[in-house]
């Protein structure tokens, strides 16, 4: 599985400077850059300011607001000034990325309030492709970044966007700078990073579509599990965020999480959603740990955790889970966290239905 790094940020940035210091003699200045309103010089800028300010971010670890600072060139800096301070504003992202540990989360107000090392990365990344485009549209530059990268920043942060047949125009669809057969233009967008929900002594980690495909061929989603992990339940459940991503039907926030362990960073379980709530605001969740991590109260803390997240929402009334009948830790659990018992489930009567209303 690619990693949202440093080195995706570097090749960002490269794919930015490396067209635009061939025009450095053209007029950025009287010239919109694409759809925006801002010139070419301006939209230059502020490529610059938005990596600085991811950068700032990772290193100060702010959980409330944005660090309160800004970039300012020096009075004359011409074209190829700017490419200069993007390449190094680039660099410190890339650095800071790096450097960060990935348990940490800093401020970011859309949509969860906090954003973890890759998800700076992926809009650092996403920053620098879709304004370079909009200088190039505005000088009448092609350009077309590498295809990867725009898969990755859209399984990253554009979670909720059914994948098209290129990854660089179902970007720019996504983000209302073109058109895509078949689909309503867009007017208004937004990214997503994924979610968190903190517990007591775990952290439930929101899963990309990326990390669930990851899961599902078998692989670790980029997580550290401990011995026996992820078990088989993770992985069907990773399966069925990639068949919704697929299908455009995936909402981050309604997916796979994986348990997180505070005191060492390893995943020791999975929890999540079957989809989105129904019209009558019922959602089903499920749930496996790894054996080694069996016994000690981890699933029970996390299902509190993700269940009071959810009943805190107006959409939400009712959580259901279905237990098979003999798996009585499973029980257990769920009667630990509140749940009530509501009667038998399956085709075959031999599993029991579950429910906690908000």
């Amino acid at each position: 599985m690619r990693i949202m790094g440093g080195e995706r940020v570097e090749e960002a940035v490269a794919s930015c400077t490396g067209l635009l210091r061939t025009a450095t003699d053209l007029d950025w200045e009287g010239v919109k850059a694409g759809r925006l309103e801002w010139s070419c010089r301006r939209t230059a800028e502020h490529i610059a300011s938005d990596l600085l300010a991811y950068a700032g971010q990772l290193a100060g670890r702010p959980q409330d607001a944005y660090v309160p600072f800004d970039l300012t060139l020096d009075e004359g800096t011409g074209h190829a000034g700017v490419l200069d301070v993007i390449e190094t504003t680039g660099a410190l992202l890339a650095a800071a990325v790096r450097t960060t540990p990935r348990e940490v989360r800093a401020f970011h107000p859309y949509p969860f309030r906090s954003v973890n090392r890759e998800g700076f990365a992926a809009m650092g990344v996403a920053e620098v492709l879709l304004h370079t485009h909009d200088i190039a549209e505005g000088l009448g530059l092609a350009y077309e970044p590498p295809a990867d990268l725009c898969e990755d920043v859209l399984n990253r942060i554009f979670p909720q966007v059914r994948p098209g047949p290129d990854a660089w125009p179902t970007l720019l669809w996504a983000t209302g700078r073109g058109d895509l057969p078949g689909r309503a233009p867009v007017t208004e967008w937004r990214w997503h990073n994924t979610p968190v929900v903190p517990a007591e002594r775990l952290t439930l980690e929101g899963v990309t579509p990326a990390a669930a495909r990851d899961l599902s061929l078998g692989g670790d989603g980029g997580f550290a599990w401990i011995e026996g992990g992820p078990f088989q339940g993770t992985r069907e459940a990773a399966g069925m965020v990639t068949a919704a991503y697929e299908d455009g039907a995936y909402r981050p926030e309604w997916g796979l999480y994986v348990l997180v362990r505070k005191e060492d960073g390893r995943a020791v379980g999975g929890m999540g959603f079957h989809g989105a709530p129904d019209g009558e605001g019922r959602a089903e969740v499920g749930y496996d740990l790894a054996p080694a991590a069996r016994g000690h109260g981890y699933a029970t803390e996390a299902l509190r955790a993700l269940a009071a997240r959810a009943l805190a929402r107006e959409d939400v009334h009712t959580l259901l889970a279905v237990v098979d009948g003999d798996n009585l830790a499973s029980h257990g659990v769920v009667a630990r966290a509140g749940f009530r018992r509501t009667g038998a489930a399956g085709e075959d009567g031999t599993q029991v239905a579950y429910e906690l209303r908000g």
